[in-house]
Parts: structure tokens; C-alpha cells; sequence
């Protein structure tokens, strides 16, 4: 039987939180990266690629306010400073010098991160009978294994 935020037990509550806040900090570099990406590709894929990494940012920028609000739902303080952001983060800023390509591998690795991290939280959520954390990092794991897929996508020569 699943539970309401309130009623999951200290311990758990303190492990789901660790969790999403991990997400949300390594969503919030990824979102930073990716609009930086969108202010700096060039050359001959600019017009898809730049309005690839805008619905990336904008996607993840969704994404970071739903994860503070879930952690909200336990009462805990949802961090919105980047160098807590940083420390915490597997995934790492980028000052955006770079081609085209690279920024493709960056950004498709990135949304790899995101969907492992968001992985563990769905277990850990579930192990403690959080359906909406489970939920919520479910649906967040199918939108960066989508934006994955879209990157990964660019960086093919030939046909499938």
C-alpha cells in the first residue's frame, strides 16, 4: 500500500529527499548547460540543434520545479543555489567553448546521468511505499531516456 508524503517514516523520508535532491541538482545543471549549448552551437545543424537544446532546458527547467516541490511534500528545504547545485551533481557545468557535436555528446550523456539518478529514486521510493516519488521519477526517466534517444540521434552516420 502506498503512502502520503506525511506519513512515510523519518528514515525513509531523509532517503527520498537525499534522492530527489540529488535529481534536482544535477536537473539544474543540465538545464543551465543545455541553454548555454543553445546560446553557443554553431555551424550546419544550428537551426535543429538549437531548438533541440531549448526544449531540453525548457523540459528540464519544469523538471527542477516539480522535484523541489515534491521535496516540499516532506517538509524539507528545497536547495536553489548552483554551488550546492555543483557539489552534489555527477553531471558538470561547461562554458559552452566547444562544436556542435561535443555539445551533443555532453548533453546526451548528461540525460543518461539524469535517467540513472532518477533510477535509484524510483527503487528507493518504492521500496519505502512512495508511489508519487516512484511516480514522479518514472516520468522524469522517460523524458531524458526521450531526450537520449534525440541526441544520440544526431551523433549517427548511417541509417539504422
Amino acid at each position: 500500500m502506498g503512502l502520503v508524503a506525511a506519513k512515510i517514516e523519518p528514515t525513509a523520508k531523509e532517503e527520498i529527499v537525499n534522492g530527489l535532491t540529488q535529481s534536482l541538482a544535477e536537473t539544474a545543471i543540465a538545464t543551465l548547460k543545455a541553454q548555454n549549448f543553445h546560446w553557443n552551437v554553431t555551424g550546419m545543424s544550428f537551426g535543429a540543434l538549437h531548438a533541440l537544446f531549448q526544449e531540453i532546458y525548457e523540459d528540464h527547467f519544469e523538471g527542477q520545479d516539480t522535484l523541489a516541490e515534491r521535496i516540499k511534500t516532506f517538509d524539507a528545504h528545497a536547495e536553489g543555489r548552483y554551488s550546492v547545485f555543483l557539489e552534489r551533481s555527477a553531471i558538470e557545468e561547461h562554458d559552452g567553448r566547444t562544436d556542435a557535436r561535443t555539445m551533443v555528446e555532453v548533453l546526451m550523456q548528461d540525460q543518461e546521468t539524469l535517467s540513472s539518478t532518477l533510477s535509484a529514486l524510483a527503487e528507493v521510493a518504492d521500496q519505502h511505499g512512495d508511489f508519487a516519488t516512484n511516480d514522479l521519477a518514472t516520468a522524469r526517466i522517460e523524458q531524458h531516456d526521450k531526450f537520449a534517444w534525440m541526441l544520440r540521434a544526431h551523433l549517427k552516420t548511417t541509417a539504422a
